[in-house]
């Protein structure tokens, strides 16, 4: 197994530290450019490097650490979600607004949390990743989420930690809650339609990068292209077309909808609130509501 090396670095007039990677906890985390950074020592010898920080803080006049750098680092008890991070089977959320995720990520470095996809774990690379590809939450700014399934597929991440049992409960549990009501398949080839299907669609298209590259106006164009194909079905009296191109539209009113910043399913909540009340008769071929 390779050695680490531990870096006893100077900010001249700021402070003396002990680090394993300069570029993380300095440039990174402190703000330093590198050529603000002078390293006075290296050394694979934690117990060595541990008591010349606290040597050279003194001797320099620096506020000495009230505890030597291998008892923060050996005794530190892996962090484990920390960020009280919420992780669903799509999405891990993360529990404040975009502008300060940077930050909240540095500060739990090493954190790790599980999902269905496996463990993450916060570290440098995993960072950019977020940042580039996070989005705020359509009901809070003081929220954000990554998808995870994306994420997983961009990085490998590690076995999951309590065996392969703990992981099957899990995954039981999670998949438990896409079964219809009696546990059994519809027939005929029936779907049950539920909210999962619409926050599947989203996932879809969130991993593609339709919400962050894309906006209304283009998936309204893409619309009235599928309302042809509809158009088109109806005088071919072509069934499986007629099929594909509503399901086409429910999927592109769905994503409007999530960059409008609603949802779809609150969409047809107030519609179906507002027309189950309504009243009239049926006018060549066309429902005409009552006049109040």
């Amino acid at each position: 197994m390779d050695k680490i090396n531990y870096y006893l670095y100077h900010i001249p007039g700021k402070k003396i530290g002990v680090t394993r990677d300069l570029i993380s906890r300095v440039v990174e985390q402190q703000g330093y450019d590198l050529d603000e950074v002078e390293v006075l020592e290296q050394s694979t010898d934690i117990n060595y490097i541990s008591d010349r920080e606290l040597e050279l803080q003194l001797s320099h006049g620096y506020r000495v650490d009230r505890q030597k750098y291998k008892d923060l680092y050996i005794n530190q008890k892996p962090k484990s979600n920390n960020m009280n991070i919420n992780a669903t089977e799509q999405t891990s959320t993360f529990p404040c607004p975009v502008s300060k995720l940077k930050g909240r990520l540095m500060d739990n470095m090493g954190m790790t949390w599980l999902t269905s996809h496996g463990k993450f774990e916060i570290n440098m690379d995993t960072i950019a990743w977020i940042m580039e590809n996070v989005t705020t939450s359509m009901y809070t700014t003081e929220r954000c989420y990554i998808y995870n399934k994306s994420f997983a597929k961009y990085f490998k991440t590690v076995e999951f930690p309590f065996g392969d049992d703990a992981y099957q409960a899990y995954h039981d549990t999670l998949t438990e809650r896409a079964k219809p009501s009696n546990g059994k398949a519809k027939p005929n080839g029936q779907v049950k339609v539920d909210n999962d299907k619409f926050q599947l669609i989203r996932d879809w298209a969130g991993e593609r990068g339709l919400y962050s590259k894309g906006d209304t106006k283009t998936q309204f164009c893409k619309l009235m292209e599928e309302a042809g194909e509809l158009g088109r079905a109806i005088l071919k009296n072509d069934s499986a077309e007629f099929r594909d191109a509503i399901g086409d539209m429910v999927v592109v009113l769905t994503n409007i909808a999530h960059m409008g910043g609603t949802t779809i399913e609150r969409c047809i909540d107030e519609a179906y609130e507002v027309i189950s009340k309504r009243t009239g008769k049926m006018v060549n071929g066309t429902f005409v509501k009552d006049e109040k």
